[in-house]
């Protein structure tokens, strides 16, 4: 793959945007939606091509007659670059670039483009470089419609050979089959890093919400940490963990992930599934929506379908109504709250509502703990310190034959103290408490 993106050249490309909407009301978002990608990408927008209509072409996308007037936009505008809010089918990607004499993009192309120009580690950068060849396979054979040629071999020399296309299409094969098998080696790498989180053993936070909609900036207040934020889309893309510490003494583990889009491309989902398993993985989601943008619902609509792609739907959710401070129509926003359950309006930017969301964080751990009642030997005084510093205790008795503790602790964590609940534990103290029993 190159190192440079295919937006990414030393002058700004110049970009005309086409769409289709059968819902109007949609339009204006949808188009803002799309000059945003492309300013994040580094484009400039120099003109517009809308369309209602209930479906797109088949051949065009476009109508014939929009097409014409597409050409004409090109000429006019002396546009490098037409970006089509949708994704193309190879069939309409080949019609419109030859129809306008322009090189033609789709939104997802779009996207993969940011997303290569953001990947920074080498896990993101293995992911991009998936989903981009993912997407190109079934495409390549657009750029072989105007010639074809022979490459001959041992065996088929004088024959007919094997096409470009043909050798072209293994060889993206290959490098698909390879970029996985590295990803299975970075998927095992993270997999083991949760596994040794889990021990320690924190409950898990995952932030999830709509690009740009102030996760990281979360992530910054509750955390006092300083990742990266970034008013442009698609700001984070590698994971980010950090320890917050809640006030009443427990502490959890907050993930920031890579924020989500409407009609995110179904080759990110795929391929940035062993990052988005930190969302899979934690315990409860908190998923950051922007109060003040006029399209708040749609967009959380769009979170919950990915999120119902990687099969997260039904985890725990607390509903975060970020930048409050920018909202004007704070009754419209009290009606929001009424309506989506368990959630809280806060702004990350001044601090208001952070102690509202501390309460509601406690109370959702509430529902992750276990209550244990634990004999526990004088020589193991390290477990009673983890019940304090992982649960809540509630009692603590030393007696005889050890410690009595009545706790609310992890899952993980009481399924290494059920053994000291068991009587074999401390066979002597049920063999006097069963002598007192019966004795007269």
């Amino acid at each position: 793959m190159s190192k440079k993106s295919m937006l990414q050249t030393d002058e700004k490309e110049r970009a005309l945007i086409v769409s289709v909407e059968r819902d109007e009301e949609l339009l204006p978002y949808a188009r803002e939606e799309l000059i945003a990608l492309l300013e994040t990408a580094g484009a400039e927008v120099v003109g517009e091509f809308h369309q209602r209509r209930n479906k797109p072409d088949v051949a065009y996308y476009i109508g014939t007659g929009k097409t014409s007037e597409l050409y004409a936009g090109v000429q006019d505008t002396a546009a490098n670059l037409v970006v089509v809010d949708s994704e193309l089918n190879p069939v309409q990607a080949r019609n419109l670039e030859e129809a306008v004499k322009c090189r033609v993009i789709d939104r997802t192309q779009l996207i993969l483009d940011i997303f290569a120009q953001r990947a920074q580690t080498r896990e993101g950068k293995l992911q991009v470089s998936l989903a981009q060849l993912t997407y190109l396979l079934p495409r390549l054979s657009n750029l072989y419609t105007r010639f074809e040629r022979q490459q001959g071999g041992i065996g088929v020399r004088g024959g007919q050979g094997e096409t470009k296309l043909e050798t072209d299409r293994r060889k993206v094969r290959d490098t698909i089959r390879d970029l996985e098998a590295q990803i299975a080696e970075v998927r095992s790498i993270r997999q083991t890093q949760r596994v040794y989180r889990k021990r320690l053993p924190f409950p898990t936070i995952a932030l999830v919400g709509y690009t740009s909609a102030g996760k990281s900036s979360i992530l910054n207040r509750l955390s006092g940490s300083e990742a990266l934020v970034d008013p442009r889309l698609f700001a984070t893309l590698d994971p980010t963990t950090r320890r917050v510490s809640l006030p009443d003494g427990w502490a959890v583990l907050l993930t920031d992930t890579v924020g989500f889009i409407r009609n995110l491309p179904t080759h990110l989902v795929a391929a940035f599934r062993a990052t988005l398993e930190e969302t899979v993985e934690a315990d409860i989601l908190l998923h950051v929506a922007d109060a003040s943008h006029p399209h708040c619902l749609l967009q959380m609509q769009a979170v919950h379908e990915v999120l119902d792609q990687l099969d997260a739907g039904e985890k725990p959710m607390i509903t975060v109504f970020n930048k409050c401070d920018l909202v004007s129509d704070r009754y419209a926003l009290q009606e929001k709250i009424a309506d989506t359950e368990n959630s809280v309006a806060i702004s990350a930017l001044t601090g208001e509502g952070v102690p509202e969301l501390m309460r509601h964080i406690s109370a959702a751990l509430q529902g992750l703990l276990v209550q244990v009642n634990v004999l526990l030997p004088y020589q193991r005084t390290d477990l009673l310190a983890q019940c304090h510093e992982y649960g809540r205790v509630e009692k603590v008795e030393y007696g005889e034959y050890g410690i009595e503790v009545t706790a609310c602790v992890t899952r993980y964590l009481a399924g290494h103290l059920q053994n000291f609940a068991s009587p074999e534990i401390m066979p002597e103290r049920e063999t006097a408490l069963a002598e007192n029993l019966t004795s007269p």
